[in-house]
């Protein structure tokens, strides 16, 4: 077997400067840490989409809700300026519009 191979598969192997293999994803082969307790939940008890529909409604309204007032203002103005300039440009090349300004 070539070293590579070792190096990638984890594990205890003896490999290295030291002949250890220091372990693999963080497990370093120091004392173990104690105090720390971890929690899991078996998969098939889990629910991931549990209150997600119920929870996408709110948050979106509240997101919404709190950015209105920065985002509707200035599309309000935008949205009358642009409705101005297209009928000042309608009007400026119709027929009155040329006859007003002809030089």
């Amino acid at each position: 077997m070539r070293p590579t191979q070792v190096l990638m598969g984890g594990g205890e192997s003896p490999v290295g400067k030291y002949g250890k293999f220091l372990g693999g994803w963080g497990g370093f082969g120091g004392m173990p840490q104690k105090g720390i307790v971890q929690y899991t939940l078996s998969a098939n008890r889990q629910n991931p989409l549990a209150g997600a529909a119920n929870a996408a409604i709110f948050n979106t309204w509240r997101r919404v809700s709190a950015q209105i007032l920065y985002v509707a203002p200035p599309m309000v103005f935008f949205y009358y300026a642009m409705s101005w300039a297209t009928d000042r440009n309608h009007y400026l090349n119709s027929k009155a519009g040329r006859a007003e300004f002809d030089e």
